[in-house]
């Protein structure tokens, strides 16, 4: 493993490495020695864990699926490099459009969300559903995802912009995205989660931007909506730590499109062994990609959206011998294949959610990758 200054190895990707480019450092992986698609998280992190102890390049780097019944995609490299964060060369779209397919049409996501809200204020058992939209785009000419990712990564500097390769039984599909949201960290003993719900797209100017950000942090509807989400991830880490710090309100954060609520969960892990794969395959999914309770949200979801996510909404990262390892969640991506894009927008929806805002907020959520492609929809 090597560690490389500027210019950022977001720069050296090429078709097939795995790259996870954050806010402070880059990691690249290169080749293929072995491959798992255990779906049972337990004997994941057992087979990962024992292949790591068992090879010269001791980091295991992948995406778990949203569906935790389907097969993962770990792959132990022929080689890591690690580097700083991206560098700031921007975007070099397309200049051609692409031919569009909405999935569903807008005006569909619209009536599916009115269909969901009605669950929810009938079932009281039901808390939360995040539903999600998707758009195909199709262009003349294959995409180049090493094109696409400085320009990616340099729009989303306090976010995870990152690649991997979804393997050959696919059809040589990859994921690409910039996620805003951090799933799990661990270095030692010590772990972060930074779940973000509650959303809004951001402002026209200074002036209307500041206003739904303070709109946003005083909406019971999203405070609710991130609590839900909160509790979750305290209740699944618990048992793994001995100490847990919540704040007891959320913060803004934002992206170049959307305004979220954010809460930066630490803690201190009870067991050493425990890896970060491990925890991330424990708390994923969260209600902030699925809902909650999370069987009953995923049957509402299975029931409305007119498409497989994939590894949408799963989880992507790195995990290494000592079980140290960040993970994101795989949300603002896409799945590409040869000259087609599938993109991915989901929304939390909540009993007094209000469909066409929804509609909005996956609209600005689309154009993190959009803004990237050069496409304005």
């Amino acid at each position: 493993m090597t560690a490389d200054g500027p210019p950022a190895l977001v720069e050296d990707y090429r078709p097939g490495d795995f790259l996870l480019a954050g806010p402070s450092a880059t990691l690249l992986a290169t080749g293929c020695q072995a491959v798992v698609t255990e779906p049972d998280p337990d004997e994941l992190a057992a087979r990962v864990g024992k292949l790591l102890l068992d090879t010269a390049v001791p980091v295991a780097v992948g995406v778990l699926p949203f569906d935790t019944d389907a097969q993962p995609r770990l792959v132990i490299p022929a080689a890591v490099r690690r580097g700083g964060p991206a560098s700031s060369r921007p975007a070099t779209p397309w200049t051609h459009a692409p031919r569009v397919t909405p999935i569903p049409e807008p005006a569909a996501y619209v009536h599916a969300v009115e269909q969901v809200v009605r669950r929810l204020r009938s079932d009281s058992d039901l808390r939360k559903v995040v539903l999600a939209r998707a758009i195909e785009l199709e262009f003349d000419d294959a995409v180049d995802i090493a094109r696409l990712l400085p320009g990616l990564a340099a729009a989303n500097p306090i976010g995870f912009t990152y690649a991997a390769d979804l393997g050959p039984v696919l059809g040589g599909r990859a994921l690409l995205g910039a996620s805003p949201e951090l799933l799990l960290r661990r270095t030692g003993d010590q772990v972060v989660s930074n779940p973000l719900a509650g959303s809004v797209p951001r402002g026209i100017d200074a002036v209307a931007d500041e206003k739904v950000a303070a709109a946003l942090l005083a909406s019971a509807k999203d405070q609710g909506e991130h609590r839900v989400v909160v509790e979750a991830v305290v209740e699944v880490l618990r048992p793994f730590c001995r100490r847990l710090t919540v704040p007891a309100t959320p913060s803004l954060v934002k992206t170049p499109t959307v305004w979220h609520l954010s809460t930066r969960i630490t803690g201190e892990l009870i067991d050493p062994d425990v890896s970060a794969l491990r925890l991330a395959a424990a708390l994923h999914p969260t209600p902030a990609v699925c809902g909650t309770p999370t069987a009953a949200a995923r049957a509402v979801i299975a029931e409305h959206e007119p498409f497989d996510r994939g590894f949408y909404s799963g989880v992507v990262g790195w995990c290494d011998a000592a079980g140290d390892g960040e993970w994101v969640v795989a949300i603002r991506c896409a799945e590409v294949e040869a000259a087609r894009m599938r993109l991915f927008a989901g929304a939390g929806i909540m009993p007094d959610s209000v469909p066409a805002a929804e509609l909005a907020e996956t609209d600005a959520k689309f154009r993190t990758l959009l803004a990237a492609l050069g496409v304005t929809l």
